[in-house]
């Protein structure tokens, strides 16, 4: 790795969103999450920490434990400034819940779990993301989670 790209990789922060950003919520869902004070991704990832923190969310929001569990994954994902809103959905559907779990994956084996559910779902294989980028996810995940 050139001192440049080291550079760069150590200015690695994590990234938050405004809550309406994270993809498949609902206008009432972010209303809900709202009138609990979670405005941010950030939030929902310090609200969500630990499935009892989810599980008190879900009672507090009245809404099955499930629904706490994939917001939490998505913000999680979202995380990872290349990620972001734009693709954490696309990992959460490959199987991807968490930035850790994002780092122990192989890049090959991720990139063929995506290129199938992108082919799947909308018959394009040129909509799914390259290698190198996969690669970028994989190292930004990396450095985020050695600063936990």
């Amino acid at each position: 790795m050139s001192p440049k790209q080291k550079s760069s990789v150590s200015r690695i922060s994590s990234c938050y969103w405004p809550i309406e950003q994270l993809p498949g919520l609902s206008q009432q869902e972010q209303s809900q999450l709202q009138n609990c004070g979670i405005t941010t991704t950030e939030a929902l990832v310090k609200q969500g920490k630990t499935p009892v923190d989810r599980l008190a969310l879900a009672n507090k929001l009245q809404i099955h434990l499930q629904y706490v569990n994939k917001w939490v994954a998505l913000a999680d994902l979202a995380r990872i400034p290349s990620v972001g809103t734009q693709y954490c959905g696309l990992l959460l559907h490959a199987g991807i819940g968490s930035v850790a779990q994002l780092t122990t994956t192989p890049i090959h084996r991720l990139h063929q779990q995506l290129l199938r559910f992108v082919v799947a779902t909308m018959q394009r294989r040129d909509l799914c993301p390259s290698i190198e980028q996969i690669q970028e996810w994989n190292q930004q995940a990396r450095t985020i989670e050695e600063r936990r």
